[in-house]
């Protein structure tokens, strides 16, 4: 099969099209999925810059999103038949025979959900982390209920822009950051309540002018940085703020968290993929049915900006580290 290589931590140039075995399945419970399309996030140039998660398994091959069509499945698998088109969010930290930037992967049946019918492939592709990310982030981090207010950073990214949908549908109150007009027209087209243009306007007054100089019950950081330490004032007291990224004290500090009392969590989707956390992982494949539901629905929306062929994988990867792009990026599969 065809296949991206990382073939050692860099810039996108390392990324190489190669010729690789097809993989198996090694298990009763393991499926065999023709990719059809594979998502981009940026924890794969964070992986391409700075080494994977098994530095010792190298080369190795990106990608923790996929959608494809079942080929063939293990003897224990009860969920899937070959013909059956799938979304899944599995490998690609750098374990061997794993990664989704290739025309094959083999997936336990555990985090495999349904194809969303009315997605296109490209489309099923670029939801599964931001999806499962978003949703652990609001619901299971932040216990978010409906009638609460929600400030989400960057609306219009990612992760953003299903976390602004998802926090809808829960019945919150949406507050996001977007940097220009045009995220501000597409917030607002996903159901935002309230864009703030923080290059213009400071958010945390903007906040405080929103909820009457209450404070927002939940904040999610999806910058990190200063933004993590800065958004503190935003939040009321007792509320929460969960972030995806690590603090960094050298930026911050948390004497306002302290003061307010604020409960604080800490969001990584990939822990079960890396600690092999079965409850986890059903529980993200679980994540995905029900959002397949909404999708077709017509509840739940995925902004897909832009596609690439497997092989244009170092311009894919220039276009997800310039920083500007809206919504999701995907590879479409054309062996």
């Amino acid at each position: 099969m065809k296949a991206v290589f990382m073939t050692t931590p860099g810039n996108p140039e390392v990324l190489q099209l190669k010729t690789a075995p097809e993989p198996t399945i090694q298990t009763p419970t393991q499926i065999l999925i023709k990719i059809k399309a594979a998502g981009i996030n940026p924890i794969d140039t964070k992986l391409r810059r700075r080494g994977t998660f098994y530095p010792d398994q190298m080369p190795a091959i990106l990608g923790c999103d996929g959608a494809g069509i079942v080929e063939a499945v293990g003897a224990e698998v009860t969920k899937f038949k070959p013909g059956d088109e799938v979304y899944y969010c599995w490998g690609g930290l750098g374990l061997n025979a794993t990664g989704n930037y290739a025309e094959y992967a083999v997936i336990e049946e555990i985090s495999v959900a349904p194809k969303p019918r009315s997605l296109s492939f490209a489309e099923a592709a670029a939801a599964p982390l931001v999806l499962i990310t978003a949703w652990e982030a609001l619901f299971d981090r932040g216990r978010l209920e409906a009638g609460q207010n929600v400030l989400i950073h960057a609306g219009a990214g990612g992760v953003g822009h299903v976390a602004l949908q998802l926090a809808k549908l829960k019945g919150a109150n949406v507050s996001t950051t977007v940097s220009t007009p045009d995220k501000e027209r597409l917030v607002r087209q996903l159901g935002a309540d309230y864009p703030i243009l923080y290059k213009k306007n400071d958010f945390v007054q903007a906040i405080h002018d929103w909820t009457e100089g209450n404070g927002v019950d939940l904040a999610f950081d999806t910058v990190g940085g200063p933004t993590f330490f800065d958004t503190f004032a935003a939040v009321a007291p007792y509320g929460d703020i969960v972030t995806l990224l690590q603090p960094d004290t050298a930026k911050g500090n948390l004497k306002e968290a302290r003061k307010r009392n604020l409960r604080i969590g800490l969001e990584l989707m990939l822990t079960p993929i890396l600690q092999d956390i079965q409850a986890g992982l059903a529980h993200q494949a679980d994540i995905l049915r029900q959002c397949s539901e909404w999708f077709d629905a017509g509840q739940l929306k995925i902004h897909l900006s832009q596609t690439y062929p497997l092989e244009e994988a170092v311009a894919a990867h220039r276009s997800i580290e310039s920083g500007s792009m809206m919504g999701k990026v995907a590879f479409v599969n054309r062996f």
